[in-house]
């Protein structure tokens, strides 16, 4: 039993099964499309695809990542300790993994309707190139928000088999949010990455990255109203609004310092913006 924990262990840490905290992210904006989309509780069998695509396509998506980072991860402290990079696991190992993820996640897919199978690879492409955009971008977090957001269109044409105007403000939101919360991600390993020669919007945004930050979320904030007026939604959708506001400026409040420790606590407190959206959202369909 304990040599098969020892050989199972490392593919659960390269999937990053045991830290949720990305496949939460991923998925709260999913569900919000989905409830929007289909104007309260979608199709249950619509909403298993996607909670199951979720999380198979962000594993997919830390596998490529550690594939990308394998020559990276051991220069930083945060993750020396990925399989990769101790070892654990070869090249190899990761490629098949990749692989192996993408194919179940493309049966999923099958399932639904084929304007959202076609929109599915570029789910993938996202996903599979996001890792190396740290080579050339110093923008590796707005690619991320579009590869994370992705699955909001999909949602719309999965229920509807259109991609009105909202899906595209939700999707613009989602890009503004992660990039704010990836910052903060990057902000605790900014010093690191430095020395391991990649970049990040904490290396370009330098001494104004809170301020910045500020700037995005309020857009994002803005977006989330805009899309709440245009929907005629209820007072429910927008205490979560205020909750959200609320969350950011206490996110704000923990990095004044700019400790690691504390930049990580503000990006994983970006688990309750999505939470708190999305119960907005559906309590106001609850309600109505």
């Amino acid at each position: 039993m304990e040599s098969w924990q020892k050989k199972i262990m490392p593919y659960v840490q390269l999937m990053r099964l045991d830290r949720p905290i990305g496949i939460l992210l991923l998925l709260w904006p999913t569900l919000s499309a989905l409830w929007l989309a289909a104007e309260g509780m979608p199709d249950l069998d619509i909403l298993f695809i996607f909670v199951m695509g979720v999380i198979v396509m962000r594993s997919a998506g830390c596998v490529i990542n550690d594939y990308a980072d394998r020559d990276v991860d051991g220069l930083i402290a945060r993750t020396v300790n990925r399989p990769l990079a101790t070892g654990a696991l070869q090249p190899k190992h990761a490629l098949f993994t990749f692989a192996g993820l993408s194919l179940l996640a493309f049966i999923l897919v099958l399932f639904l309707n084929t304007m959202t199978i076609l929109m599915s690879f570029v789910a993938l492409f996202l996903a599979a190139t996001y890792p190396f955009m740290k080579r050339y971008t110093f923008l590796p977090q707005v690619y991320l928000g579009a590869a994370f957001g992705w699955a909001i269109p999909m949602a719309f044409t999965a229920q509807t088999e259109t991609v009105p105007v909202i899906a595209w403000l939700l999707f613009l939101a989602n890009i503004l949010w992660t990039t704010a919360y990836d910052t903060y991600y990057a902000m605790a390993d900014r010093e690191d990455d430095l020395l391991a020669g990649v970049k990040s919007t904490a290396i370009l945004f330098g001494d104004d990255d809170r301020t910045i930050i500020g700037i995005l979320q309020a857009t994002y904030l803005l977006i989330i109203i805009l899309i709440g007026n245009q929907l005629e939604m209820d007072f429910v959708y927008y205490l979560a609004v205020a909750a959200t506001a609320g969350l950011f400026v206490y996110q704000q409040n923990l990095v004044k310092q700019r400790q690691p420790a504390q930049c990580l606590l503000a990006f994983l407190n970006n688990n309750w913006v999505g939470a708190a959206l999305f119960i907005g959202i559906a309590v106001h369909y609850v309600l109505i």
